[in-house]
């Protein structure tokens, strides 16, 4: 009897902890991590293949694109989400003419075998859900108000290499890019006075 009893409990205890232990590993199963960011992943590779002055040149094109990516995703927000024309408008040209700038900036690092990010990094993530957050004037005046700041950023990062980059390539593409991204920030500026008012 004594024997049966203690079977009966050792075979409970063999069940219970199965069955922990089958719960543990459905919990770390279905936890999602957070993606790898691209970026990361981008500039740990070139880290490792390219020299510190070809290095510098690399995080540029990296950045370059950062840039390209989240300017094409919050301008086809805007398109969609904002209730003025002039938003609309403006994210209408962010999406077209930053897709338009990535791809010649694909061709560019692929020809210098710089390896760049494929999509929105986790920081540009966390700016789309924020902006998906505002509505109506509050939108179109955080919207604006971000590719203000996110155009004057960028063409120092582009001004900088245009004087700096050691390769004569990436040094003349963002010469070239500079022009664009004046535009840019001279429509940011017309949308952010008319989104104020």
């Amino acid at each position: 009897m004594i024997v049966t009893t203690c079977k009966h409990y050792a075979m409970k205890a063999s069940v219970l902890t199965l069955s922990i232990s089958m719960l543990l590993l459905l919990a770390s199963c279905s936890s999602n991590p957070k993606p790898e960011d691209t970026k990361k992943e981008a500039t740990e590779h070139n880290d490792a293949k390219f020299s510190s002055a070809n290095e510098t040149d690399a995080k540029f094109l990296v950045n370059a694109a950062e840039i390209n990516l989240q300017e094409i995703q919050l301008g086809q927000l805007a398109e969609t989400k904002s209730m003025m024309p002039e938003v609309k408008d403006l994210g209408a040209n962010m999406s077209r003419e930053h897709s338009k700038a990535n791809v010649e900036l694909q061709e560019l690092a692929s020809s210098k075998q710089i390896s760049l990010p494929t999509s929105i990094t986790n920081d540009g993530q966390d700016a789309y859900k924020k902006m998906m957050n505002e509505k109506g004037n509050h939108f179109d005046k955080a919207y604006c108000d971000m590719m203000v700041n996110g155009h004057k950023e960028a063409i120092e990062k582009f001004e900088k290499a245009s004087k700096d980059a050691v390769d004569p390539d990436i040094k003349a593409w963002a010469s070239s890019m500079l022009p664009l991204l004046r535009i840019h920030l001279d429509h940011a500026l017309t949308c952010q006075k008319a989104a104020g008012k």
